[in-house]
């Protein structure tokens, strides 16, 4: 899945276009490296988000393509 949309379904992001800009501004990275929005995400991955001064981190636990609320946050978990 890529990430941008990874970012939307699993509700860390608000909306896509958003996670979209994140990427473009160099603030998300992917296992340690900058991310493009279209980078494949994958069970196991480490994500690295800077919101202003706060850099939160999170592994990747499952895909799911529509999930619920409740699902959602069973994707990923903070580290």
């Amino acid at each position: 899945m890529r990430l941008d949309k990874f970012l939307k379904v699993s509700r860390i992001i608000k909306r896509r276009t958003l996670a979209n800009e994140a990427c473009d501004k160099g603030h998300v990275s992917l296992n340690g490296k900058l991310a493009k929005a279209s980078s494949e995400v994958k069970i196991g991955d480490t994500i690295s988000i800077r919101f202003g001064e706060k850099l939160t981190t999170l592994k990747v636990n499952s895909i799911l393509e529509n999930p619920k609320k409740d699902e959602s946050m069973q994707m990923y978990e903070l580290q």
